[in-house]
């Protein structure tokens, strides 16, 4: 059959093909679909974190040069033997060394790393890694070499300061603790030393917060960075690749890792998963048909106990980081945050019935709060008012002024809050032609002062999750003329 030998070289050539297509791995590994905007958002991203840690270390690390410094003043009028020997150097100097070490540390740094593992940190690292030494499989997308390398430069610069920051924060809680152990020997000490000493102590946990938050940012990945590692996963190169070079596989040192990885760093007697697995079952093997399940309720029950803990120590202003730190004070945790990341926005809607001088008006009211700390926080806003008319047989839709607002929140219990605020609305009064105009010599402007409370109600909606209802009383409102409701019931929501 003539057929025969010609099916048999046509499998042949299809298998040489395949063959040869495994043995070129650039042939078919070809990265399509990659986002374009993904190095500007990641220089974006690592540029300013970069700037801000530097920025804020210089801070933080100034004032603790000073606190020190005005310790060492108080303490040598005590025992200045001991003082000399705690204050070797001049603590401007050794702080300013600081400072110096984390400008320094701009230079990239190697495929090794200490500290907290950050796993976005290490997927961008490793995505830019791979594309900077394959850019043959960047072919088919609009990808610049000098992007990559421009990326991958700020990246390991981020990484050398995030590193010399963890550095700086040990060093803090040494210097903390060796400072309070020179005054715990002295049972009366000069005024103001124990004060100082507390400054210092907030300082040096605000500072540990700072970078945690900074660590936060930089773990939360945006659209750009998800796309671009769905895209990568779908290469068979990277997969592989990460394996070998990723921050992970430094740290535990395993089978096939890059040969850079740093031994010291390795953990001694590390088991992969699967070996433990296999200890279990040697283990438990024999004890009955439903081991596994037992096992599965104890982890578990273990797992619950775990997250137990750890929200305690979240409710205490603890990282997991490893550094335990516990605060002497209770922490204000809003301020490590920026400016704009204590803002609240919030929109809110009151209604006033009819009467003699004005229609139904509704307010429709927006606000921006700052958070002062935890549980207080304080904005203005305005609103705008909308008249309905007298009844609901003559509706008039009609403008009827404006108002400006401030206000202050306050937590009691839960989510209940003490509210106050002081307003200015703007509302002419709407008067028949037979009723005179005496006693409003006032003016159009009237003046509430608030007090009330605040409940915030956690629907199951996520677009109302904070909706918040307000039942506020205005003491100022017997004195206007005319006068206003003296109750305002309030519905809004916050951002």
């Amino acid at each position: 059959m003539p057929c025969k030998p010609l099916l048999i070289f046509i499998a042949v050539c299809c298998i040489a093909v395949r063959a040869r297509s495994q043995d070129n791995p650039d042939a078919v590994d070809k990265i399509a679909g990659f986002p374009s905007s993904f190095f500007k958002k990641a220089d974006n991203k690592t540029t300013a974190l970069d700037n801000a840690l530097t920025k804020q270390t210089e801070k933080y690390l100034q004032r603790l040069a000073k606190k020190e410094a005005r310790l060492k003043r108080k303490l040598y009028k005590v025992d200045s033997a001991t003082t000399k020997k705690l204050f070797a150097g001049d603590p401007a100097q050794q702080y300013q060394a600081l400072i110096q070490k984390l400008r320094s540390d701009s230079i990239p740094g190697t495929a090794s790393f200490t500290g907290q593992y950050m796993p976005y940190l290490d997927s961008l690292k490793g995505s830019l890694s791979f594309l900077n030494k394959n850019p043959q499989l960047s072919g088919a997308s609009k990808i610049l070499p000098a992007d990559i390398q421009s990326s991958l430069s700020h990246v390991q610069q981020l990484q050398a300061k995030m590193e010399s920051a963890d550095e700086i924060k040990q060093y803090l809680q040494q210097r903390k603790q060796q400072i309070e152990n020179i005054l715990t020997q002295y049972s009366h000490l000069p005024p103001g030393v124990t004060g100082i000493y507390n400054q210092y102590s907030k300082e040096s946990y605000y500072y540990s917060q700072q970078v945690k938050e900074y660590k936060d940012l930089l773990n939360d990945p945006d659209k750009a960075m998800k796309t671009a590692l769905m895209v990568l996963d779908k290469v068979p190169a990277f997969t592989s690749f990460m394996k070998k070079n990723s921050m992970l596989a430094t740290l535990f040192n395993m089978p096939g890792a890059a040969d850079n990885a740093n031994p010291a760093q390795a953990v001694a007697g590390l088991q992969s998963r699967s070996q433990v697995t296999q200890a279990i079952q040697n283990q438990v093997g024999q004890s009955g048909p439903n081991v596994n399940t037992m096992i599965q309720q104890n982890l578990q029950s273990a797992q619950g106990q775990i997250n137990t803990l750890r929200d305690k120590l979240k409710s205490l202003g603890v990282s997991g980081s490893g550094d335990l730190d516990l605060p002497n004070f209770k922490p204000n945790n809003q301020r490590t945050k920026s400016f704009l990341k204590r803002l609240e926005y919030g929109t809110n809607i009151q209604s006033a019935q009819s009467n003699t001088f004005f229609p139904t008006t509704t307010d429709l009211g927006l606000s921006v709060g700052y958070k002062i700390n935890d549980k207080s926080t304080i904005g203005v806003g305005a609103s705008y008012k909308i008249g309905w008319g007298r009844d609901v047989r003559h509706i008039v839709l009609t403008t009827q002024g404006m108002g400006l607002r401030s206000f202050l929140d306050v937590k009691l219990k839960g989510s209940f809050y003490a509210t106050g605020g002081f307003e200015y609305n703007y509302q002419p009064p709407t008067l028949p032609d037979s009723i005179a105009l005496k006693g409003l010599s006032a003016g159009p402007w009237q003046r509430s002062g608030l007090i009330g409370l605040t409940k915030i109600v956690s629907l199951k909606s996520k677009t109302f999750k904070k909706t918040k209802i307000q039942l506020l009383w205005d003491f100022l409102s017997y004195q206007q003329h005319p006068q206003t409701q003296a109750f305002k019931f309030r519905v809004g929501y916050n951002f």
